[in-house]
C-alpha cells in the first residue's frame, strides 16, 4: 500500500540510534563511532536525555530496558524500577488524610532506579568506561544546550509555584527570576558537578568494572544518597493534595537496593515473538492485545480503516481492564499471566468485541481470582462515587505532569536494546540543591486500598507504565521499538506493530500513520481519571473513518494531525541491513544511522 511519509527510513550497516531528541541520537551515534556497542551508546544517550528533556525524565527517575545481547544470545529485561521505601505503608499514608497518593511531592517518591540500571547495563553488556559514557551528559549540563520550547513553557507555567513553594527548583530552573526562553542556552552546573564527582570517585579505583561499582556506590551508598537523606529529613513541601508533606525515603533504602536482570514476558503472534517487561509494568498489556487480536483477519481491512481502529480499541479496553485487576509486582502478588495469554481465555474474551463501542470496564475472571476482581471493581466504583478518581484536589501540577523518553539502538554486531527512561522530571518534587536534580513521583501508581495487586507496600515495585519492546521474527531478534506516553505507550505501539507486520509498511511509514488511543480505563497517574467509551484520534485519519466510529458509539476527541505519540523504532535484517525511524510529532525525535 502507498503511504505518505514525512522522512526517509534510515538505512545502514554500521549502526542505528533513534531517540526522542536529535542531540541524544547524535550522542549515541558518536559512541558507536568511537568503538562502543549498542549498550554503551544507550547509556550515553539516556544520560544526555536527562539534561535535554528534564520535563520528561531525570537522574532521580527509573528505567526498564528490553535487550538482546549477541554474546549471550538471549533477550533479557533490566529492571531499574525502584520499589517503595521501607516507610511507605498504607497506614502511614492514610494517616496523612490521603485517599490517593499525590502526583508530585515527596510522598510520591520511590527509590530512584535509573542510574543503577544504566551502570548495570554498562558493566554487564557494554565495554566503555564510566567517563566515556558520562562525558556527553556532563558537557551539556555544564556548557548548556538549547532549551526545547516545551521545557520553556513547562518551567514558565510553574514559575510562580516554584517561587512560592519549591524555592530550590525556582533557583535551578528560573535563574535570574525568569524561565529560559525557547532555544536559549541553559545550564545546570550543580548536576554537572554531581556527575563529575561520580566520575572522580569511580576513577579512584582501578579496572573498568571496579570503576562502575564505585560509581554505583557513590550514588546509592555515598554522597548522592547522603544528600538525598539530608534533604528529606527536614523538607516538608507542598504537593498535589493541597498539603505539605515530608517524604519517607532514606539513605538506608537506597543502600539496600540494586537493579536486576530478569527474563521477559513473551507472546507468539503469527511468526513473531514479542518480548516485554513482566507485570510489574504494563508491558504484558501489549501481549494480551496481541492474544485477543490473533484471530482477526487484518488483511481484509485497511491500516487506518474504521474496522481496524474499532477492533484494536475494543481489544485495548479488555486488556487494560485486566491490567487493573491482575497486574502488580510478582514478588508480592501472584499474577496469572500464563492464563491471561492462553488461547482458551482469549478465544472467550474475543467474543466481547462487538460492533458497538463498549462503555464497561470488563476484566476477565481467572479461576481463583474472582474475589480480587470484585474488590478491584468495588474500589474503583467507590473512588468514582467519592470524586477522588475524577477531580484533582489541586491542579498546579496534575495538568503539567511529566512524561517519558525513549531510545532504540542496534549495532553492527547485532546487539539490540529498547529503553523507556522516565521519572524524576522537573515537576516531580523540589530540586535537591547539592545535586541539581529532584526525585521521582512513581509511587502515585500505587493504590491505598489494601489487598489489591497494586496496593502500596514497602519494598514493592509500582505498576509502572514504562514498556519498551523487542520483537523476534522466526526466532531471530529483529525489531526494537517504543514510545513515551504513560498509559498510551502500548496503545500506540500496538498500532505501529500491526501496521508494520501485516501491511508491509517500513518503519517510518508505520510510525507516520494516524494514531489513536483510549482513556476508557483508569489512568495510572494522579488523579486516576477514566473516560468510558472515549477515544482520541488524529484528524488525518479521515472523515469517513470518523463518521463510522461515531456511528459505532465511540466518543471521539478529535485532535490535530501529527500531535499524538512519539514512536521510534529500529530493525535488523538477516543480511546485516539496519533500519530506523522516528516520529515527526513535536519535531524533535530523530533516527541516525550509517
Amino acid at each position: 500500500m502507498a503511504v505518505f511519509t514525512t522522512r526517509p527510513e534510515i538505512l545502514g550497516t554500521f549502526g542505528v540510534v533513534t531517540s526522542t531528541h536529535w542531540i541524544a541520537s547524535a550522542v549515541g551515534m558518536s559512541i558507536l563511532e568511537k568503538g562502543g556497542n549498542a549498550f554503551d551508546a544507550a547509556v550515553a544517550t539516556g544520560l544526555v536525555l536527562q539534561v535535554l528533556e528534564p520535563h520528561l525524565n531525570g537522574p532521580g527517575g527509573d528505567m526498564p530496558a528490553v535487550l538482546y545481547s549477541k554474546l549471550r544470545d538471549k533477550v533479557e529485561v533490566i529492571c531499574a524500577q525502584g520499589p517503595a521505601p521501607a516507610g511507605a505503608s498504607i497506614d502511614r499514608y492514610r494517616a496523612e488524610g490521603l485517599d490517593l497518593i499525590p502526583g508530585d511531592g515527596l510522598l510520591a517518591t520511590v527509590i530512584p532506579g535509573a542510574f543503577d540500571g544504566w551502570m548495570l547495563m554498562l558493566r554487564d553488556y557494554g565495554r566503555l568506561s564510566v567517563r566515556e559514557v558520562m562525558e556527553p551528559a556532563i558537557h551539556y549540563a555544564e556548557h548548556g544546550h538549547p532549551v526545547l520550547p516545551r521545557v520553556s513553557a513547562t518551567i514558565d507555567g510553574l514559575g510562580e509555584f516554584f517561587r512560592r513553594e519549591w524555592p530550590t527548583s525556582y533557583a535551578t530552573w528560573l535563574p535570574g527570576g525568569s524561565a529560559p526562553r525557547p532555544h536559549e542556552i541553559f545550564r545546570n552546573p550543580a548536576l554537572a558537578e554531581t556527575w563529575k564527582r561520580i566520575v572522580r570517585e569511580a576513577e579512584a579505583r582501578r579496572g573498568r568494572e571496579e570503576q562502575i561499582e564505585a560509581a554505583r556506590d557513590a550514588f546509592y551508598r555515598g554522597f548522592v544518597a547522603e544528600a538525598v537523606d539530608k534533604y528529606l529529613r527536614s523538607a516538608e513541601v507542598m504537593d498535589g493534595s493541597g498539603m505539605r508533606h515530608r517524604g519517607v525515603l532514606t539513605a538506608d533504602d537506597m543502600a539496600g537496593w540494586q537493579a536486576s536482570v530478569e527474563a521477559p514476558a513473551t507472546f507468539d503472534y503469527h511468526d513473531w515473538t514479542v518480548a516485554k517487561t513482566g507485570p510489574w509494568g504494563q508491558g504484558p498489556v501489549l501481549l494480551q492485545m496481541l492474544a485477543l487480536l490473533k484471530g482477526v483477519d487484518f488483511g481484509a481491512v485497511g491500516a487506518s480503516s474504521p474496522d481496524f481502529v474499532h477492533t484494536v480499541v475494543e481489544a485495548m479496553k479488555l486488556a487494560f481492564a485486566d491490567r487493573e485487576a491482575y497486574y502488580g509486582d510478582p514478588n508480592f502478588v501472584n499474577v496469572p499471566l500464563e492464563h491471561l495469554l492462553s488461547d482458551a481465555y482469549n478465544d472467550e474474551r474475543r467474543r466481547l468485541i462487538g460492533q458497538q463501542a463498549s462503555f464497561e470496564l470488563r476484566p476477565g475472571i481467572v479461576p481463583g481470582y474472582g474475589g480480587q476482581v470484585t474488590a478491584t471493581l468495588a474500589m474503583l466504583e467507590r473512588m468514582s462515587a467519592s470524586g477522588s478518581v475524577y477531580e484533582p484536589t489541586m491542579a498546579h501540577l496534575s495538568e503539567r505532569r511529566g512524561d517519558t523518553v525513549h531510545i532504540d539502538v542496534i549495532d553492527r554486531e547485532g546487539n539490540m536494546v529498547a529503553i523507556t527512561p522516565s521519572g524524576g522530571w522537573l515537576q516531580s518534587s523540589p530540586i535537591i540543591p547539592e545535586l541539581g536534580f529532584c526525585l521521582n513521583s512513581r509511587a502515585q501508581m500505587f493504590w491505598l486500598t489494601p489487598d489489591l495487586p497494586s496496593s502500596l507496600a514497602p519494598g514493592k515495585r509500582p505498576r509502572t507504565t514504562l514498556t519498551p519492546s523487542i520483537a523476534l521474527h522466526e526466532g531471530r531478534p529483529r525489531l526494537a521499538f517504543g514510545t513515551p506516553g504513560g498509559d498510551q505507550q502500548d496503545q500506540w505501539q500496538i498500532s505501529f506493530f500491526l501496521r508494520h507486520m501485516h501491511y508491509g509498511l517500513n518503519l517510518q511509514e508505520a510510525i507516520d500513520l494516524p494514531l489513536f488511543h483510549t482513556t476508557h480505563f483508569p489512568g495510572s497517574f494522579h488523579p486516576r481519571a477514566r473516560q468510558p467509551g472515549h477515544i482520541t484520534v488524529e484528524a488525518n485519519i479521515g472523515d469517513d473513518t470518523l463518521r463510522d466510529l461515531r456511528a459505532r458509539g465511540h466518543e471521539i476527541d478529535l485532535v490535530d494531525a501529527w500531535t499524538v505519540g512519539r514512536l521510534t523504532a529500529a530493525r535488523r535484517e538477516d543480511d546485516g541491513l539496519l533500519r530506523a525511524g522516528a516520529t515527526p510529532r513535536l519535531m524533535q525525535a530523530y533516527a541516525i544511522g550509517r
